[in-house]
């Protein structure tokens, strides 16, 4: 790690409440669960952590409540040394997301954003000024996302998550956009203004997504790795690592926040998801979100 390196996330953070099954219930069903666990996530906090873990220095601005589960939210930032100076505090409770996992990985969230709607342009403004790689989220409202886009001086890693709706200028400040394959046909409908949705091959929607001016772009593919494209480059498929995975929670923020550290580095963009996915296959072979993200780079 050197000192010069700075990735500033601002975004969500919350309390998961993951509860552990055989399988999702269906609309208006009960099911027995096996277990559950209070643990820290939040998109925000995830990529945080990632980031920080993955060697960037790095430091999250969010808000959180005045209650309980302010600290559990933010424990593990604290413990890994991500810096926490200008988290705010609100009256609304700390965000919580409700998670099922079934035994097959696959699972089902809820979210109630409490202090996570406070972050907006206000607050953004009031923390100043943003250092570094900037990283940001949809679980946050759009005024502090776009502020924040504003304020920043270097890169914009924006993964909209879940999508929202963002004026296209701000759409197409992304440096690299970062979305899963539905996200990405969402965020095409939003720029072509379409009433539909596109059902194209992935990378037929990346070539869509770059002719609409975005400078970078990744889209994840789960087990099939990722696509990876910068303007005037050929568009690149990188394979996934094959592994057993036990909870996908969190690991698409494994992904974002190993991205934007590896940026940070200078690595390319190909480079820098190569790296996070990788990063993210370690954190889908343990249950929860920070929990599992690795404390080591060296079984990368």
């Amino acid at each position: 790690m050197t000192d010069n390196i700075q990735v500033t996330i601002v975004g969500s953070s919350n309390v998961d409440i993951t509860a552990l099954m055989n399988r999702l219930p269906g609309p208006g069903e009960t099911v027995l669960a096996d277990s559950y666990q209070l643990s820290p996530g939040g998109k925000g906090a995830n990529q945080a952590l990632a980031a920080q873990l993955a060697g960037a220095r790095t430091e999250f601005i969010g808000a959180v409540g005045e209650d309980s589960h302010a600290k559990i939210a933010l424990g593990q930032l604290e413990e890994a040394g991500v810096k926490l100076d200008r988290v705010s505090t609100s009256r609304q409770p700390t965000g919580v997301a409700i998670i099922q996992v079934d035994s097959g990985a696959e699972n089902s969230i809820a979210v109630v954003s409490g202090a996570n709607s406070t972050v907006t342009a206000e607050v953004v403004n009031a923390a100043g000024t943003l250092h570094g790689i900037v990283v940001l989220q949809g679980e946050i409202p759009a005024s502090g996302i776009k502020t924040a886009m504003d304020l920043a001086t270097d890169k914009v890693v924006l993964n909209l998550a879940p999508v929202i709706e963002l004026d296209r200028d701000y759409l197409l400040k992304a440096n690299p956009l970062v979305v899963n394959e539905h996200e990405a046909a969402l965020i095409l409908q939003q720029l072509d203004g379409s009433e539909t949705m596109s059902t194209e091959a992935e990378p037929v929607i990346a070539e869509k997504l770059m002719a609409h001016g975005l400078a970078s772009l990744v889209i994840t593919l789960g087990a099939n790795g990722c696509l990876a494209v910068e303007q005037g480059t050929e568009m690149q498929q990188l394979s996934a690592v094959k592994v057993k995975a036990l909870d996908t929670t969190g690991a698409g923020d494994a992904f974002t926040g190993a991205v934007a550290a590896r940026l940070a580095h200078g690595d390319t963009l190909a480079q820098a998801a190569d790296f996070a996915g990788k990063f993210a296959a370690l954190t889908v072979q343990a249950h929860g979100a920070q929990a599992s993200y690795p404390r080591s780079l060296d079984a990368l």
